[in-house]
């Protein structure tokens, strides 16, 4: 189902729990609410206004991917970039990774299995992305 993205900092701001395999319909609304946004490529769950560690984002041929839990194992060549957000007005000055190494859960088969995999480029820096939006980081 399609929600209505929050930007009210007191949710934002806001530590995700972490996700459990009944928070998949979670995800189904993240997907749904990104698809129907112009411009959009990810989303976490906080900026629907759900505190929960569950995060989507759109690769190259808009097809969604879901992460529940993710973790920034490792991050390699750090550079400054410039950042915007869907919930956020002004854009920001943020550090991230080139290529990272994340950690998190996967929903197979109504049970998560542990994942672990790297990624590069624009891709690493939306995963950076929504692992902020999890720990209540205001970009």
């Amino acid at each position: 189902m399609i929600k209505e993205l929050v930007k009210d900092q007191a949710i934002l701001s806001q530590r995700c729990k972490l996700a459990t395999p009944e928070d998949a319909p979670i995800a189904e609304d993240l997907i749904d609410t990104v698809k129907s946004l112009e411009d959009a490529a990810c989303l976490a769950a906080n900026q629907i206004g759900v505190t929960k560690s569950v995060v989507v984002y759109l690769d190259d041929d808009g097809e969604a991917h879901a992460m529940y839990n993710p973790r920034l194992m490792m991050g390699l060549n750090a550079s400054k970039a410039i950042e915007t957000c869907l919930t956020l007005e002004e854009p920001t000055k943020v550090t991230r990774y080139a290529k990272i190494k994340v950690a998190y859960d996967e929903l197979v088969d109504g049970e998560f299995k542990q994942r672990k995999r790297d990624y590069t480029g624009w891709t690493a820096q939306m995963i950076q992305h929504l692992i902020d939006h999890c720990q209540g980081k205001l970009v």
